[in-house]
């Protein structure tokens, strides 16, 4: 099997909550992101998915090192990133790009679509000269669905899709081989979303991109990545192949999950089952002891109180942290 572009390996991501003015005293600590491991291939996709604040976003910045993370090891193109300072990622932020996922809030109002474009061009040097930098904006511009002439209007004068197109090839600038994509299509329309999923793929596909594509929306993420990993309270409890995620849930979490999603047909979605998590979502200030999600799973045991399941591998492609799925 080849190397993977990305590993992360027990990721943690505390932050300290302090208490005080003068004299500040710590008094807890937010386990925002808590022990996540994954590996992402070249030329895939692969899907970050959750309820808001269960740590996806968290864990997609401090892949990016723009948040610094309290434990565990992040490396990219077989190279230990964990403890990079500014300069050093310098080089490495060429290979690694993000889109954001408010296109309204991502792109300075007082700049030019060729300003914005063209700006990692001129930071890391890969524009000679003037007309070499107005061929790349518009090769760019042209790749996601723009036309080059738009190049000198403003934000403002865009729709929220091409908006995020312009995110999109200000993340290509550099040719990157993993963009993070941070709930990129959250923010549009439905007609739009599909637009740029589209645009998504055919990059990959023209480019041979990876991404890691983190989403709430499951019908996108059936859409376009090739594996799923769940996450819940700071912790991945189940990593599978998106067609065998769909088919077969296993994880408590993850059934309930997608017996949220609609389906087209009424007749099955009269007659289908649904799961209905009861309670909150636990603080992440204080995560209750055993499997996090014990509080609210319908097939909570005793153990389950008590014990923290590891995330296990069942079989090629599929893991699960749960006491129900123990290996044979």
């Amino acid at each position: 099997m080849a190397e993977p572009l990305l590993r992360v390996d027990n990721l943690k991501v505390h932050f300290p909550v302090m208490r005080g003015v003068l004299w500040k005293k710590q008094v807890g600590t937010v386990h925002a992101v808590d022990g996540v491991s994954f590996t992402l291939g070249r030329g895939e996709t692969l899907g970050l998915v959750g309820e808001s604040g269960c740590g996806k976003s968290t864990t997609g910045l401090a892949v990016l090192r723009m948040q610094d993370s309290t434990e565990g090891r992040i490396e990219f193109e077989g190279q230990d990133i964990t403890h990079h300072d500014k300069a050093q990622m310098r080089p490495i932020r060429q290979r690694l790009q993000m889109v954001y996922q408010d296109p309204y809030g991502s792109l300075n109002p007082r700049m030019k679509v060729n300003q914005i474009i063209g700006e990692p061009l001129e930071v890391h040097g890969m524009a000679p000269d003037k007309a070499a930098y107005d061929a790349r904006i518009a090769e760019l511009m042209r790749t996601v669905g723009l036309l080059p002439d738009m190049a000198d209007r403003y934000p403002h004068e865009f729709s929220g899709g091409q908006r995020q197109r312009i995110g999109i090839a200000r993340a290509l600038a550099l040719e990157p081989s993993l963009i993070i994509c941070d709930e990129p299509v959250s923010a549009l329309d439905v007609s739009i979303q599909a637009q740029v999923v589209n645009v998504l793929q055919e990059l990959q596909e023209r480019l041979g991109l990876s991404y890691l594509f983190i989403a709430h929306d499951l019908s996108v993420v059936r859409h376009l990545c090739h594996r799923v990993a769940v996450m819940y309270l700071g912790r991945i409890v189940e990593i599978a192949d998106r067609h065998a995620l769909y088919q077969e849930p296993l994880h408590p979490y993850t059934q309930a999950l997608m017996s949220a999603v609609p389906v087209a047909d009424p007749v099955v979605e009269r007659t289908r089952k649904r799961i209905v998590v009861q309670g909150e979502v636990p603080s992440a200030l204080n995560p209750p002891s055993g499997c996090r999600f014990h509080t609210r799973c319908p097939m909570a045991m005793d153990r389950c109180k008590t014990e923290d399941p590891p995330l296990r591998e069942l079989g090629p492609g599929r893991s699960v942290a749960c006491h129900l799925h123990v290996p044979q």
